[in-house]
């Protein structure tokens, strides 16, 4: 037994919607190793239960795995915004999102996530609580994590997390045979992006790809 199977044997299980979405995407959609899968879908549904959000915003869907864990988090009355670029997969996200009541609660929209963020950042909340997010996630295209960073740090309200995925890269990040590749150079630019803003205190933890989570001091 591996430490990975170990980990998800004494982990708690996805529940049937979780699952069915798991082998969906294992059978029909390419690059199923996209998929959050239970031990993170756990972690990022654990971490959305601390923080009691009201609203999240997601950057990139996949088969909406992530977006149903990060809604287990939220309150009574809260919403999750969900971007996805590739028009291809939303009826397959619509039909899993709809496989759980939290389906309703997740407002998907496709786009390019750069242009969306570019033009909510331009018109700019309007209040504390009206236009700001209390957590959003990352994980669209890694080239394009530094302008996510820039365009969704004003929109995340103080006190406000903002999670990031891939940010090891499969140990990419520090292996100089990947010095020309372009998303890991993105990454690259993300984490030390991060990592000199004085506004944010944030930590990587070495789960599956990397997961970063960053709290907004003010």
């Amino acid at each position: 037994m591996s430490l990975e199977e170990y980990i998800e044997q004494h982990s708690s299980p996805e529940n049937e919607a979780l699952a069915q979405i798991t082998r969906m995407t294992n059978v029909n959609v390419l690059n199923p190793h996209m998929l959050s899968g239970q031990v993170q879908g756990r972690v990022l549904s654990f971490l959305s239960k601390m923080i009691k959000p009201k609203r999240i915003l997601e950057l990139g869907t996949f088969t909406g795995y992530s977006a149903l864990c990060l809604a287990e988090g939220l309150t009574a009355d809260g919403e999750l915004i969900t971007i996805e670029h590739n028009d291809e997969l939303e009826d397959t996200i619509r039909q899993n999102l709809a496989l759980s009541p939290l389906g309703e609660k997740i407002h998907l929209i496709i786009s390019d996530a750069k242009q969306w963020l570019a033009s909510n950042s331009a018109s700019g909340p309007t209040s504390n609580s009206e236009a700001f997010y209390d957590l959003v996630f990352i994980d669209a295209d890694k080239r394009e994590y530094t302008d996510y960073w820039n365009l969704v740090l004003p929109l995340v309200c103080p006190d406000g997390w903002i999670l990031a995925d891939n940010t090891l890269w499969d140990g990419h990040i520090i292996d100089s045979d990947y010095d020309r590749d372009k998303q890991t150079l993105g990454l690259r630019a993300f984490n030390d992006a991060v990592a000199a803003n004085e506004f944010v205190e944030q930590v990587i933890l070495p789960l599956r790809d990397g997961l970063t989570l960053i709290h907004k001091l003010k």
